[in-house]
């Protein structure tokens, strides 16, 4: 019998909140035709291999194992795809979202013309529990940020927590960019005309296992993706987060053709060409953080992905340099001389370090 709701859980290295999650779901969705879909970002801790073992005793409970991928955004849509159940729960594996509302979510979307109701912390009876005050100011300053994309009043566009009609998905999934954490943004804001919504209270629980995945990254995905809907999904977000990080190596490569042209009377040509590679290098560091964050490399391949960059980035390098020593030549301000040249590179070095440095690496399987 087709399942009438179905949980989607992304997981990474969250096996020891599994069981307790299964079990709390078991005891809440009693009466209800339930399923529950793990996706799971190919956890080192195991977390796959745990759900297989309980899906073997009970077939309700499912996993999704992603090789090579990653992302919370992208773990949600695929889990969607993977059922058919017109009614899709989604929360995260770490215990805080409270299961016990997810039958008045149910029944209330069955009941009413909603396309989605949304687990909020910041309405009337609902809290964030024991969060830090640090983490709640980054929850509210979020909030606040995401207002500049939505046309609706929501109080909490940041959860994770929400339950929405399959049909609704269908409509708005291939305008979802499936970057980033933040899915119920990106789905609110993918809805032209505006999304039929409502929100239940819920109090935020303590994690008790595992570790929190906020992080630098996740800001980072979160802005660009304001970026890119903001943009109206004219510009890919990877290619926002690239200039992002190359504007960044504007203001590194001025500041050192400033410190060797100015202060130590360097040559100019070689100010701009030591210049330029420290920029390149600082580049490198930033979009293997954040706008390759995904497919990023560690170890050795840090450093074989470094002089790939360099590679890459060469015919970039000579453009920026020819052009900075063209203008410089033409009596043009240093600092503009130097700002012309960067620019002249931005777009060949996105194409060719997205095509070879940071590849997929299944590609690099089928090139080998």
């Amino acid at each position: 019998m087709c399942s009438e709701l179905a949980i989607i859980i992304p997981t990474y290295n969250e096996r020891d909140n599994v069981q307790a999650m299964v079990t709390c779901l078991e005891s809440a969705l009693q009466g209800i035709n339930w399923e529950i879909i793990f996706v799971d970002d190919d956890s080192p801790d195991g977390t796959a291999e745990l759900v297989r073992s309980l899906s073997q005793a009970d077939g309700r409970i499912r996993c999704v194992q992603r090789i090579k991928r990653k992302g919370l955004s992208s773990a949600c849509i695929e889990g969607i795809l993977a059922s058919s159940a017109p009614y899709i729960a989604v929360m995260d594996a770490d215990m805080q979202h409270d299961e016990s509302i997810l039958p008045r979510m149910l029944a209330a979307l069955k009941d009413q013309p909603l396309d989605i109701i949304i687990g909020s912390r910041y309405i009337e009876g609902g809290s964030t529990g024991k969060l830090s005050p640090t983490r709640v100011w980054i929850s509210r300053a979020a909030t606040s940020l995401s207002r500049l994309v939505l046309s609706q009043t929501i109080t909490d566009p940041m959860s994770g927590f929400f339950m929405l009609r399959r049909s609704f998905f269908e409509e708005i999934m291939r305008k979802l960019s499936g970057r980033g954490f933040k899915i119920l943004l990106d789905i609110l804001v993918s809805a032209a005309g505006g999304v039929r919504f409502s929100e239940q209270p819920y109090n935020m629980r303590s994690r008790t296992h595992g570790e929190s995945k906020l992080g630098a990254v996740v800001i980072w995905e979160y802005l660009m993706l304001l970026l890119y809907k903001g943009l109206g999904r004219i510009i890919p977000a990877r290619f926002i987060s690239f200039a992002a990080v190359g504007f960044s190596g504007i203001f590194v490569n001025i500041l050192f053709l400033w410190i060797l042209h100015r202060i130590y009377a360097a040559d100019f040509v070689l100010s701009q060409t030591v210049a330029t590679l420290i920029a390149m290098t600082s580049n490198y560091v930033l979009n293997n953080q954040f706008t390759f964050s995904e497919r990023k490399h560690r170890g050795r391949k840090f450093f074989y992905g470094l002089f790939s960059f360099y590679l890459s980035c060469a015919a970039g390098a000579i453009i920026n340099i020819a052009v900075a020593e063209m203008f410089y030549l033409r009596a043009f301000p240093w600092w503009l001389a130097g700002l012309a040249g960067v620019v002249a590179g931005v777009v060949w070095n996105y194409a060719m370090t997205s095509t070879f440095t940071w590849r997929d690496q299944d590609e690099n399987e089928i090139l080998k």
